[in-house]
């Protein structure tokens, strides 16, 4: 049963149940000293002086948590994760021959003395 799904009287009920509880908790308290009660279900996360207080996490942890993120994206990239980023190859240069320059040259010349010749 979730709590959507509960009746208004029922949540009356377990409300009544829940202070019923933390009066006989109290009760136990009382007999049998403060020192050997049970701890209780939900701890405060403030510290004394209200303020929250600060979690820490090994630099251990945030490593077995970004190599487990990691093999989850791709996993679902269907890649496997690399070890690590590889560099590029460099691009290999392209050199062009004098002549193959010349000839270049000589067909840019040629066409743009045809246009400009039947500007005229």
């Amino acid at each position: 049963m979730t709590i959507p799904d509960i009746s208004a009287s029922q949540l009356r009920r377990a409300a009544s149940i829940q202070e019923q509880i933390e009066k006989l908790q109290e009760e136990l308290t009382s007999i049998l000293g403060t020192g050997t009660s049970a701890a209780p279900a939900v701890r405060p996360a403030a510290a004394s002086d209200g303020r929250q207080k600060k979690r820490v996490m090994s630099a251990a942890a945030r490593a077995l948590i970004s190599a487990a993120q990691k093999k989850r994206w791709a996993a679902k990239r269907g890649t496997t994760a690399p070890a690590a980023p590889a560099k590029p190859a460099p691009k290999k240069k392209f050199t062009m021959s004098a002549a193959a320059k010349a000839a270049i040259s000589k067909a840019a010349k040629a066409r743009w003395a045809k246009i400009k010749a039947a500007k005229k």
